[in-house]
């Protein structure tokens, strides 16, 4: 075998690169500043309990990337927040969300925290995650480098409103046993909320005892609590749950609570405590983490600063050994969103769903919303983020009516 010199191996090199690079100039993929966003479109509809808002963020190029936005209460003043963005989003390029997130969040503002700005950068967010999946032909989960697991568990959540009347220990066994012969392998209820502390425990406790001995260990149970004990309230209900091992207790203590009063929460519960949906940024969670005061941690897509920010939540979280089980309760875009943000997060332990909406939104997206098997998901594989959503006709199907303005009478969410 012949010896080649350093000096004709250095002057071969340009002619072989040039060479190489030929063939691979006709599969690039498509560039930037080929399309540009000509207009946002916002579509309202009232579900259930709670009043949704989706956005479109419509190109030249004919693609159209969506978001949602909804906040209960107050879609009206997120659709305004987003509405005073449009100047400096029309026109643009939406391409590379993380570039998009860091000129909305910071460039141009520096009053970008608080939920509605949040809830509106979430929304275009989410969107613009949709676009670049569409414009390059993948779906969101590989443009985040996933996916790293093939499946993903959810909950069936605000399971309670399909227990029948009257709402007894026995009708939630009863219901129970249907919710596991439909597949499901968990869910998640309200806990009563009238009545003494002593009372508010012995009827949780036996409504759990009634589902333990119906289907036994075959389905979790997470426990929501709605902000509504004291430190030392929470630690005497833990302690009575426990024999009944639920998944979680959700939102034990009011979020305004400091973080040691979670920790302490934390540190004496052999439930475990589960929190954050109303934490908006990696940076707020950093002190809740630092405190030991959950043992899952609960971001919420559609608030935290969609996509983009919702997977740095979770890989702080797994700094420090704390699993995700995100928050959520909105529209279908919302939901797979936030499964999608899921695909590449180590610590992600089981999410929130919407199971009775699951029928809904598969007519809503012609059969491409994901519902569960098992008890799992699985991710869309059609580009970004993989479902075929009319916003508009929802909205012609489910009008408006402003629930949020009903919320004395019906209840905060």
């Amino acid at each position: 075998m012949s010896l080649i010199d350093r000096r004709t191996l250095l002057t071969g090199l340009p002619l072989a690169a040039s060479a190489a690079a030929l063939p691979q100039a006709s599969t690039a993929p498509q560039r930037a500043g080929q399309l540009k966003i000509t207009k946002l479109a916002y579509y309202r509809s009232s579900i259930r309990w709670r009043d949704l808002l989706f956005v479109e963020v419509h190109t030249d190029g004919g693609i159209i990337g969506l978001g949602e936005g909804t906040c209960h209460g107050r879609v009206d003043v997120v659709e305004a927040a987003l509405r005073w963005l449009e100047p400096y989003v029309i026109g643009m390029d939406p391409a590379g969300p993380e570039k998009q997130w860091e000129r909305i969040a910071y460039r141009l503002t520096r009053w970008s925290s608080g939920i509605i700005p949040r809830t509106a950068l979430s929304a275009l967010d989410i969107a613009f995650w949709d676009i670049e999946g569409k414009r390059l032909g993948v779906p969101v989960w590989r443009l985040l480098g996933g996916s790293i697991q093939p499946r993903f568990r959810n909950y069936h959540t605000h399971w309670d409103a399909t227990v029948g009347q009257p709402a007894n220990p026995e009708a939630y066994a009863k219901r129970a046993e249907e919710t596991v012969n439909a597949g499901w392998t968990a869910v998640k209820f309200s806990i009563p909320n009238r009545g003494t502390e002593s009372e508010r425990i012995a009827a949780t406790v036996a409504i759990l005892s009634a589902m333990r001995k119906a289907v036994g260990d075959k389905l979790d149970i997470g426990l929501e609590c709605s902000e509504s004990f004291t430190t030392r309230t929470a630690i005497r209900m833990a302690h009575a749950l426990e024999p009944y091992h639920p998944l979680f207790m959700e939102e034990p203590l009011p979020r305004e609570n400091p973080p040691s009063a979670f920790g302490e929460l934390a540190a004496k519960s052999a439930v475990p405590v589960a929190t954050g949906e109303g934490i908006l940024s990696r940076y707020d969670y950093r002190p809740l983490l630092e405190a030991k005061g959950a043992a899952i941690i609960q971001p919420d897509v559609v608030k935290c600063g969609g996509i983009t920010e919702i997977r740095k939540i979770a890989a702080l979280a797994e700094c420090y050994g704390v699993e995700v089980a995100p928050h959520m309760c909105y529209g279908p875009v919302a939901h797979v969103a936030s499964l999608q943000s899921m695909s590449v997060c180590r610590n992600f332990v089981i999410h929130e769903w919407e199971g009775a909406d699951d029928k809904l939104f598969q007519e809503a997206t012609n059969g491409t919303y994901p519902v569960q098997k098992d008890g799992y998901l699985t991710l869309p594989d059609k580009p970004g983020l993989g479902i075929e959503f009319d916003a508009a006709a929802l909205a012609k199907r489910y009008p408006f009516t402003n629930l949020g303005s009903q919320v004395e009478q019906r209840g905060r969410f």
